[in-house]
């Protein structure tokens, strides 16, 4: 009698939580099926019972990877792995599920359990959350990368020369690729040329192209890049690096809409639309006589400076979630997620390689994790001993509440007490930055870093 109410029990508590629940005895056949499980499912439970569960629970995982005959063959109970299953009218559900050993009482195997929650509608937030806070394959929701967003199709529109401006790493081609994408030209092509990567023989033939015997290997006509990039776009990259006599040939080419290739006589009529990029001042480098003043102003009619990724730290979860999804799907792998130590960790890390180095660091613990949850460990083992260091001092990198302090607290410093430009540099409003200066009880530097003033 006892042993009824306490099954009855179980059954009723088992039914009013929202995550399926179902158990398998040693045979793999299933023994119990809780109402979410139906619902999940939609398998009843009269046609669940009995049956074997790979029959019933139709998941991506269970030919080759079930987390459940793992934890039966291993006795070690599995957390939050994803997966998606196939439900009775053929809909692909996802899903995050656990796994663990059911025991009798004097501890001999009685089968496995098995919970899973219904990840629709957190799939589909993920995918409005993306779609708002991406521009074409570049994502950012703070207020410098929104700032970039509203300006980008009004650039694609104008057919202008584009200075894109940026640190290594901070995604110059994505947004060269980007304008071109907005444009009129997007069905034309899209070619890019390491200015950096050639010397200036190289570079010469790679742009312009050369004619069959302009000199001894020249076996057959070969088009430069100008003319590949024909009714489209060319991505200049590095362009401070070029040399001052291939400045001059790049000016004449911008300002007579034609190429010469090595060998010609000919000049060759051009319609392409020149995107620029840099990590180099290039102010700087006309001041110092190194890049023609000419040549600067023509590829600049319009500059776009992008922020590193220190300036828009908070970007830095959304970027997360979407390697994530993207190397899951790269290397078939179902990771969920970091835990909120390594997202501390990369919330204090200055990142000088920017997203390139983030996106290293995803692909690092990747390596190392084979499913769950990234854990510290799983990071390189020099970032969180650096990212636990701010300004000099160690910071407590269990509290979310001391980092933000220290960051906050460093970015002042570094601006001298320019509350505008350290908000900007933090991507967030000047008001928020008030607020948290004194919710935070920061100590701000004496000069406001406009003057000299105390």
């Amino acid at each position: 009698m006892a042993t009824k109410i306490i099954k009855k029990y179980q059954e009723t508590i088992l039914n009013s939580i929202n995550e399926g629940v179902f158990t398998v005895d040693i045979n793999w056949q299933i023994t119990s099926f809780n109402r979410a499980a139906e619902k999940i499912t939609q398998v009843q439970k009269s046609d669940a019972i009995g049956r074997p569960c790979c029959e019933v629970f139709r998941a991506s995982i269970c030919e080759n990877d079930c987390a459940l005959k793992r934890t039966l063959a291993t006795g070690k109970p599995t957390f939050n792995i994803s997966a998606s299953i196939v439900t009775k009218s053929g809909q692909q559900i996802p899903i995050r599920l656990s796994t663990a050993l059911l025991k009798e009482r004097d501890g001999t195997l009685a089968g496995g359990v098995e919970t899973f929650q219904d990840l629709t509608q957190i799939e589909q937030l993920r995918k409005e959350l993306e779609s708002r806070y991406t521009f074409e394959d570049i994502i950012g929701r703070s207020q410098a990368m929104m700032n970039l967003f509203k300006i980008m199709p009004q650039i694609a529109e104008s057919d202008s020369t584009v200075l894109i401006l940026g640190a290594s790493g901070t995604g110059k081609e994505l947004f060269a690729q980007a304008i071109h994408n907005l444009s009129y030209r997007t069905n034309k092509p899209f070619v890019a040329v390491n200015c950096a990567a050639l010397p200036d023989t190289l570079l010469e033939s790679e742009l312009f192209g050369y004619k069959k015997g302009a000199f001894t290997d020249a076996k057959k006509d070969k088009p430069g890049r100008f003319a590949l990039a024909q009714g489209g776009s060319i991505l200049l990259d590095e362009i401070g690096d070029i040399s001052s006599a291939m400045q001059v040939r790049l000016l004449r080419v911008l300002q007579e809409k034609q190429i010469e290739p090595l060998g010609s006589v000919q000049p060759i009529k051009i319609d392409v639309r020149v995107i620029s990029s840099t990590n180099q001042d290039l102010e700087d480098l006309v001041r110092e006589k190194k890049f023609r003043e000419d040549l600067f102003y023509r590829i600049q009619v319009v500059q776009l400076k992008l922020p590193d990724l220190q300036q828009r730290r908070m970007d830095i979860p959304i970027l997360i979630d979407h390697m994530i999804a993207k190397f899951n799907k790269l290397k078939d792998k179902n990771i969920v997620g970091v835990s909120g130590e390594v997202m501390q960790c990369m919330m204090a890390h200055d990142f000088p390689g920017n997203v390139r180095e983030l996106e290293n660091i995803v692909e690092h613990a990747f390596v190392l994790c084979q499913s769950g949850l990234i854990e510290t460990h799983h990071l390189p083992s020099e970032l969180c001993v650096d990212s636990a260091m701010i300004n000099g001092e160690f910071t407590d990198t269990k509290s979310l509440k001391s980092m933000e302090k220290a960051m906050i607290h460093e970015a002042l410093h570094r601006r001298k007490g320019n509350r505008k430009q350290a908000a900007k540099d933090l991507g967030i409003d000047y008001s928020t930055l008030y607020r948290k200066i004194k919710g935070l009880e920061i100590e701000t530097p004496p000069t406001d870093g406009r003057s000299n003033k105390k």
